[in-house]
């Protein structure tokens, strides 16, 4: 059975209560810096049972805006095209691992896509699901790679604007976010082990916060005529 305390009520669509595989507690929680009053740190911590009985944890903070505004090095960049050029001959699969993690942290996800909502295939062999997961795992990727050239963050395919007004209409909410951003390093660190090392967790990072720093200041109910 399947517990959770969030405060408050609405911060997370994180868990199910109707999985019997993943297993999890979320607790929100405010923390405010010193300096202004204004400035505050929202915190996740975040457990979950995987279905071979291991225990996966994951405390996220969410800073507020005008505390994650970076440059992206060059030798961030070197490091992101380096293993991005190492993923992209398999980027269907890993694109298809990321989205399996996610949904694997957090099942409610799922009620998020409408081909998956009311589906009875197996996620694996849902005809729709690898190429989604395909087209925002290679955006997500592509956006880290341009960020220092571009200047700012950009995207396939799509525009911010369009990325913030689906995740509004969707609900999706800082947590979702954040197991997403777990589960994109996860997915990089399998696919790229001899690479991989704490200033390339960091540099993807970055590049993932300022993505989403990005989709979320478009996130806002569409305008009315």
């Amino acid at each position: 059975m399947l517990s959770a305390k969030t405060t408050p009520k609405t911060a997370t669509m994180l868990v199910s209560t109707a999985s019997r595989d993943v297993k999890g507690i979320s607790k929100i929680c405010a923390v405010r810096t010193s300096g202004s009053p204004s400035l505050y740190r929202q915190s996740s911590e975040l457990s979950w049972v995987r279905r071979d009985g291991s225990v996966q944890s994951l405390f996220c903070v969410e800073k507020c805006r005008r505390l994650e505004v970076r440059a992206f090095t060059e030798e961030q960049e070197a490091l992101v095209v380096k293993s991005w050029n190492s993923m992209k001959k398999n980027a269907g699969e890993l694109g298809l691992k990321f989205f399996l993690r996610i949904f694997e942290i957090a099942p409610s996800a799922k009620k998020l896509f409408s081909f998956l909502r009311d589906s009875d295939v197996p996620l694996e062999q849902n005809p729709k699901l690898k190429p989604h997961a395909l087209s925002v795992f290679a955006m997500t990727c592509e956006a880290a790679v341009n960020l220092r050239k571009a200047g700012r963050v950009t995207v396939r395919e799509s525009n911010l604007i369009d990325l913030g007004a689906t995740h509004f209409k969707y609900g999706v909410v800082d947590e979702h976010f954040e197991v997403t951003k777990y589960a994109l390093l996860e997915t990089i660190k399998e696919a790229v082990p001899d690479m991989w090392s704490p200033e390339m967790k960091s540099a993807w990072a970055e590049a993932y916060d300022q993505l989403v720093g990005a989709i979320k200041k478009e996130m806002k109910p569409p305008q009315t005529a």
